[in-house]
């Protein structure tokens, strides 16, 4: 974010904590989206999605006094819809595993050059274990620095490293058995 924009968001920060309603709303325009595509990704379920993003939103009301900055708000807005969205997950795991083929697909990106491998690919993602995948898509979707990971998931930045090096690995063992052994 430029640092105008930053500064926007710091000036309706503190414009919300002295109960500016409008502030509050220009605030959760400016941060909706990152909040429902990492809850959507994790969470494979558009309706979970806006309502985790809702839960956060409400939550974020409520702590307000206590962010300090427009990146201070960025991190707790991650850290929050990471854990809801963890959350969320091991809480429908009693009622009964999603088959993939209710997951909805994930949008593709302009540059990916192979829709099919890439669908393949987050199809078994979604078969990670929850922290595992929650670290791949926070790299790979949306392209957090480890640094930045280690902070949000409150994890070491070495347990991260080790963590996505596995589910890389996962991944590619998995990738290459269903592609009937070949290497990719």
């Amino acid at each position: 974010m430029s640092r105008v924009g930053e500064q926007a968001v710091e000036d309706a920060l503190a414009r919300c904590t002295n109960g500016d309603h409008a502030a509050f709303a220009e605030i959760v325009r400016e941060h909706q989206s990152m909040v429902y595509s990492l809850a959507l990704h994790f969470l494979k379920n558009p309706s979970m999605a806006d309502d985790l993003a809702q839960d956060v939103f409400l939550e974020l009301y409520r702590n307000l006094g206590s962010l300090k900055s427009g990146a201070h708000l960025r991190f707790w807005l991650r850290k929050v819809t990471c854990h809801r969205s963890i959350d969320r997950v091991r809480r429908r795991k009693p009622d009964g595993m999603l088959s993939l083929d209710d997951v909805p697909e994930p949008a593709t990106t302009a540059h990916t050059r192979d829709p099919l491998l890439e669908e393949r690919l987050w199809k078994l993602v979604a078969t990670l274990p929850d922290k595992s995948r929650m670290a791949v898509i926070l790299r790979y979707q949306e392209e957090m620095e480890l640094r930045e990971i280690a902070e949000v998931m409150e994890i070491p930045v070495n347990t991260v490293k080790s963590s996505i090096d596995r589910a890389l690995e996962l991944l590619r063992n998995k990738l290459t058995r269903s592609m009937g052994g070949v290497k990719v």
